[in-house]
């Protein structure tokens, strides 16, 4: 289900509070630009410091600005499971597609705590589950052996794999089998990823360059692997660019530039400083994207 070109979508903001007008025309920009999943409420769309009423206000506007022309992936994951249950809940009940559950952050739970929270929210929500491993941001490692243990759940369909290393994702697609979606959270490892059998990325990138990672990823989809290395390699600069920083502050200053959205973001995030933005808007203007 949750395959091809997918944007981790930032959350735009005016003044404090959720840019309402910048979100649609950010959705109706991936619309028209071929990406196939948008994945609101994840770490690019700032979750952490979106309120809980923001969370479901970010859902609603994306699930309607999208009007069922692409899927969407709501991020509502969270370090406390009752949390999670009632957040996957509302974007059930709201018409997203799928949701997407971050691994639960500073609690560090062992394997089987892992397993039993993820298994707790797919037996209480009736939606496609999309499992989420970044162990960076989290301090906790989603290993391949549980991940296998909760593929054998009917909604838990797929993980979007962020741990870096590819040896980890080749297992887990040994493991669980074609059926499973294995999607990159990095768009510099998304196509030897797919290559090892991933089905799709969801993209930082694809907040600025949404075709050309559109046409990057379904080129590895289809197999045409020397189209889609030429492409991966015209696109490696931008993909750095966007970790100048830490995410999303890169990437919402580019959108700024371009014209997109503000590029208020909150603290604890601040904005680049003027050095790096220089450094930034030389690459865009390199990709003509200003």
């Amino acid at each position: 289900m949750f395959k091809g070109s997918m944007v981790a979508l930032v959350t735009p903001f005016k003044k404090g509070k959720v840019d309402e007008e910048g979100l649609c025309s950010l959705v109706e920009f991936h619309v028209e630009n071929g990406t196939d999943v948008i994945c609101p409420c994840g770490t690019t769309g700032e979750s952490a410091t979106l309120s809980f009423e923001e969370h479901q206000q970010v859902v609603d506007i994306t699930v309607k600005a999208a009007g069922g022309r692409v899927y969407i992936l709501a991020g509502t994951g969270s370090n406390n499971t009752e949390e999670a249950i009632l957040l996957t809940e509302y974007a059930r009940k709201t018409g997203a597609t799928g949701c997407l559950l971050i691994t639960p952050y500073y609690n560090r739970p062992t394997q089987e705590g892992l397993f039993l929270h993820f298994k707790k929210i797919a037996e209480e929500v009736d939606i496609p589950l999309i499992l989420y491993n970044v162990p960076a941001r989290t301090g906790v490692n989603l290993l391949p052996e549980t991940v296998e243990k909760l593929s054998g759940l009917e909604n838990i369909i797929g993980i979007k794999e962020a741990s870096g290393s590819l040896a980890q994702a080749s297992e887990i697609v040994n493991r669980c089998g074609d059926g499973f979606d294995v999607i990159s959270g990095d768009d510099v490892n998304a196509l030897p990823m797919m290559a090892v059998g991933g089905k799709g990325l969801i993209s930082v990138t694809a907040n600025i360059a949404p075709k050309e990672i559109s046409r990057m990823v379904h080129a590895a989809g289809e197999g045409r692997f020397d189209e889609a290395r030429k492409l991966h390699h015209q696109l490696l600069q931008l993909h750095n660019a966007m970790f100048l920083q830490t995410n999303p502050i890169p990437v919402k200053t580019a959108l700024s530039m371009m014209g997109k959205i503000s590029s208020e973001m909150r603290l604890p995030l601040c904005s680049m400083p003027t050095d790096m933005a220089e450094k930034l808007k030389d690459v865009l203007s390199d990709y003509n994207l200003i």
